[in-house]
């Protein structure tokens, strides 16, 4: 588990560069915004998190299942892990800061979306007025 990386994941480059090459500058892992987002746009006061949906208990998602051995624990852990998430989410509400989920599924396996697709959702979720969004494999919703 030691191995298994917490920043600068492959998704989290994608969606990095994605939103360079549409003019937008930000802060990394950005200390002064709850959760620490993977992404900070302090310009459209919005946080970015790159969630990978093992981690993250991403329900009905092709790349989200729990382990054959030790099922307990990892429950546990992915529970609380949204648990955290939840908590996170309001905080960011509670400061007028916007939050984007950009979930795995929408980078990678069969759901996911065309780049040119990825960044349209991008851009318009970072213009949009909606407190909070999320980008998932094939689909995008606005909560």
């Amino acid at each position: 588990m030691a191995a298994i990386k917490n920043k600068n994941t492959k998704p989290e480059i994608l969606v990095r560069k994605n939103l360079h090459e549409l003019g937008y500058r930000y802060r990394l892992h950005s200390k002064n915004v709850p959760g620490k987002p993977d992404i900070y746009l302090a310009k459209w006061k919005l946080a970015v998190f790159v969630n990978g949906c093992f981690w993250h208990g991403h329900q009905q998602c092709p790349l989200y299942r729990l382990p054959k051995t030790r099922q307990e624990f990892w429950a546990s852990k992915v529970a609380a892990n949204v648990a955290r998430d939840i908590l996170i989410r309001g905080q960011l509400t509670e400061m007028g800061i916007r939050y984007l989920d950009i979930w795995e599924c929408a980078l990678k396996g069969r759901s996911a979306v065309s780049l040119k697709e990825f960044s349209l959702k991008v851009d318009s979720a970072v213009k949009s007025k909606d407190l909070s969004q999320e980008i998932r494999g094939s689909v995008f919703t606005i909560n």
